[in-house]
């Protein structure tokens, strides 16, 4: 009988010291303050979203929230949407360059001639 006192001893001292090296390691189990209503902490860039952006993008999750893997799949598409339109402006843009520098050459050599 003392035997088996010592041994339920033994295992209480045992998980008091896990549950305070726990409490060290992780805290005391305090909730962070709640967000505003309205307020979010998923961020994105005020301007010039890039791909690189969305595919950094995470939402919370909640108990009945979103299932990710679609989530992730339909952000992964919109990156890539903006990374190829953000590649055709800028394809449009060195031509419209281009094309303004050889006007303003035509435009010189009429004037010149």
């Amino acid at each position: 009988m003392a035997s088996a006192l010592i041994y339920l001893l033994v295992v209480l001292a045992v998980a008091a010291v896990v549950y305070l090296l726990a409490s060290l390691v992780f805290g005391r189990g305090e909730e962070l303050e709640a967000l505003p209503p309205g307020s979010t902490p998923t961020r994105l860039p005020p301007a010039d979203v890039e791909g690189s952006d969305v595919r950094a993008l995470r939402f919370q999750q909640v108990l009945r929230g979103y299932k990710a893997t679609e989530v992730d799949w339909a952000l992964e598409r919109v990156a890539g949407e903006l990374d190829e339109l953000r590649g055709r402006i800028a394809v449009l843009e060195r031509q419209l360059d281009v094309a303004g520098e050889e006007l303003r050459q035509a435009r010189a050599q009429r004037e010149e001639g």
